[in-house]
């Protein structure tokens, strides 16, 4: 199931007689077609995602945008194979996740996917090194764990517990667990959710790093309007439908957000 990587940018065609055709556009590494997601039965029963269609391509930075119950944890979980859903078509790259073994699954987890939560799920009785090796002793090709702690900076506290560690150093701590085994998406569930101001900031600073500089592909879930600004594309969803894509032509730093 590996994957090479892709350009950031799509190629722009000529103009003029004899001018090369545009390249083809990257193979998505998400596609989704006529996406439901039931839970329960009779009058119990809630719609949670309804005939959703969409691509996500290599290396982007997406938004799911959306107020509570709108679906967008439920379309992160499936993406992320924590889930199923009940009718439609889900792929990462050219391998179909709908339909797949739980030990399929499992795997595709274990090899291609970092998840980051709103709340840190660090061992209390481990060093942020030593939570880290949790997942370096199961990837198949993990990067220094030294390296992982360094990205999301916090070397001068490698050695120190969770409970020395600011919610802000928590949270950057689970950043660096997920992308140590070097994921090709990185799934993140409202990562600023439990934070304060400035200290979100801070970890979408992170986030934005991890995208930039190892090309890996980022979706965040956030209900917080201001942070679809820091995105190459929006997606908006609303009782469980996929409502609005949006672009950013001018992406803004994390630093320039204000909420």
């Amino acid at each position: 199931m590996d994957a090479p990587s892709a350009a950031h940018a799509e190629a722009q065609a000529g103009e003029g007689a004899g001018t090369a055709p545009p390249a083809p556009a990257a193979a998505p590494v998400f596609s989704a077609r006529g996406l439901n997601k039931t839970y329960g039965s009779g009058e119990t029963q809630v719609q949670a995602l309804r005939d959703v269609d969409l691509d996500i391509r290599r290396g982007e930075f997406v938004v799911l945008l959306g107020a509570s119950g709108s679906g967008k944890s439920t379309l992160l979980n499936i993406l992320g194979g924590l889930d199923v859903p009940s009718a439609g078509e889900v792929r990462f790259g050219d391998h179909r996740l709908d339909g797949a073994s739980e030990s399929e699954l499992t795997t595709y987890r274990r090899e291609h996917v970092g998840f980051v939560f709103q709340f840190y799920n660090l061992i209390p009785s481990l060093t942020v090194r030593e939570n880290l090796a949790l997942v370096t002793d199961i990837a198949r090709d993990p990067m220094p764990i030294d390296e992982a702690i360094a990205l999301v900076g916090l070397t001068p506290r490698r050695d120190h517990f969770p409970a020395q560690l600011s919610g802000g150093e928590q949270q950057r701590v689970a950043i660096a667990r997920a992308i140590v085994k070097r994921p090709e998406v990185l799934l993140c569930d409202e990562p600023t959710g439990a934070l304060d101001y400035p200290t979100g900031k801070l970890v979408l600073e992170v986030i934005a790093r991890i995208n930039a500089e190892l090309g890996t592909t980022a979706v965040v879930i956030t209900h917080n309007a201001a942070i679809a600004g820091m995105a190459d594309r929006v997606l908006y969803l609303g009782d469980g439908r996929l409502l609005k894509v949006q672009a950013n032509p001018h992406k803004i730093s994390p630093s320039e957000l204000s909420w």
